[in-house]
């Protein structure tokens, strides 16, 4: 890098105009396969907020004591999106992948977490989206399929044909 670029970068840097945190894309939930828009469809926090959101306290394997997820339903969600009756492929940040059973879903669980005790987390928290079900509401939640369907950092959900 030559002096003139090097001076021009450096100033940059000074004035926030390089930051890597200046203008970094909001984290995304991307919805796609057989849903209405074949395209697929990209939602921020903000986007899923705008959702009813379900609370629930429970406590988990990952987690200390008894935290408050909420966020919305995942079955409300691709309701919304007009999703097909297909198994869903959803798929973390590190590329944690899982294919889950339509039958798993129900109108209130599992949901789609992005507060923890009213609470925006990020990666390093799991975040920030996770698939959480309400552990300490019924025993039928307790079993090693639900708990390998609680992708944290959550990054895609693919609705597969039916």
């Amino acid at each position: 890098m030559n002096r003139r670029a090097f001076a021009l970068f450096s100033a940059a840097i000074a004035t926030g105009l390089a930051s890597p945190l200046r203008g970094a894309a909001e984290p995304l939930l991307r919805v796609d396969g057989d849903i209405r828009d074949f395209g697929g469809v990209s939602l921020d926090d903000a986007d899923l907020l705008a959702f009813e959101q379900i609370n629930f306290a429970t406590s988990t394997v990952w987690t200390v004591g008894t935290p408050r997820f909420s966020g919305p339903s995942l079955q409300m969600l691709l309701e919304k999106l007009g999703a097909g009756p297909g198994n869903l492929r959803m798929t973390a940040i590190n590329d944690y992948s899982i294919e889950v059973t339509r039958n798993l879903l129900a109108p209130d669980a599992p949901i789609i977490a992005n507060r923890i005790d009213d609470k925006a987390f990020d990666r390093r928290g799991k975040g920030p989206f996770w698939v959480m079900f309400p552990f300490d509401q019924s025993s039928a939640f307790q079993n090693e399929t639900t708990y390998a369907a609680c992708v944290w950092q959550l990054s895609r959900i693919t609705v597969l044909k039916g």
